[in-house]
């Protein structure tokens, strides 16, 4: 496909996504908290399955980041005040404060726009990381809440119930994407080399997850997992 009708319609697809979860927190249908989980769940594997349709020509890899890259800025303008939507705050904020989407969410749109340029479809780290991040934080939160489980001892504010929904609600997500790519020949080795690895940096991504580090997990997480991710492939 030509990369800038790729681009484009990666565009729409995610935009997509995005306002139908603001519609849907917007009515009230669904709590903000989920919704903002949604979203964090979401958008990563719809963002990276898109990059299916970009052919290998070094452009792509830009053009596609500029995708993330938009929707960062729009979420730092909303978070400064500068631009008002409230159906974003509603469903990207834990409170209702505008103020929330400059850490999480703006966060997670600039690791996707780093790994995108860093790794693309050469390596199968960035999309590890990126489902990882998906995946694994994502579910946490979801799982956190709604299952009761002894607190961690070095964390009280997560829980046995939560640590364990990151590493395989990560470790899924992870051999979910990867399945695809295999599946398709963009990574040549078989599925089965890579469920190994994706054990270790699911489990280091855990560990570093559990630590008591607030609103920064979607770069911690994600950093570690690329790191580990260097280390075992």
């Amino acid at each position: 496909m030509n990369p800038y009708l790729a681009t484009f319609l990666t565009f729409v697809i995610a935009l997509t996504f995005l306002r139908l979860m603001d519609f849907i927190a917007q009515r009230g249908w669904i709590e903000s908290k989920s919704s903002r989980k949604l979203i964090h769940i979401g958008t990563g594997p719809i963002f990276v399955l898109c990059w299916l349709m970009f052919p290998d020509l070094p452009i792509s890899r830009y053009l596609a980041a500029l995708v993330p890259l938009l929707i960062t800025v729009q979420f730092a303008l909303v978070g400064l005040g500068i631009m008002k939507d409230e159906a974003s705050v509603q469903a990207m904020s834990r409170t209702g404060d505008r103020r929330e989407i400059l850490r999480g969410p703006l966060f997670y749109g600039i690791m996707f726009v780093l790994l995108t340029i860093i790794y693309w479809k050469d390596s199968p780290i960035g999309i590890i990381a990126l489902m990882m991040m998906c995946g694994g934080d994502g579910i946490a939160d979801i799982v956190g809440r709604r299952v009761q489980s002894p607190k961690l001892a070095w964390s009280r504010e997560k829980s046995i119930a939560g640590s364990l929904s990151v590493f395989a609600g990560g470790a899924l997500l992870t051999a979910l994407i990867l399945f695809v790519y295999v599946s398709l020949g963009i990574f040549a080795q078989p599925f089965t080399a890579y469920l190994l690895p994706i054990f270790w940096i699911a489990l280091g991504g855990t560990l570093i997850e559990s630590l008591p580090f607030r609103d920064v997990d979607n770069i911690t997480l994600t950093a570690v997992s690329a790191l580990i991710g260097h280390i075992v492939f």
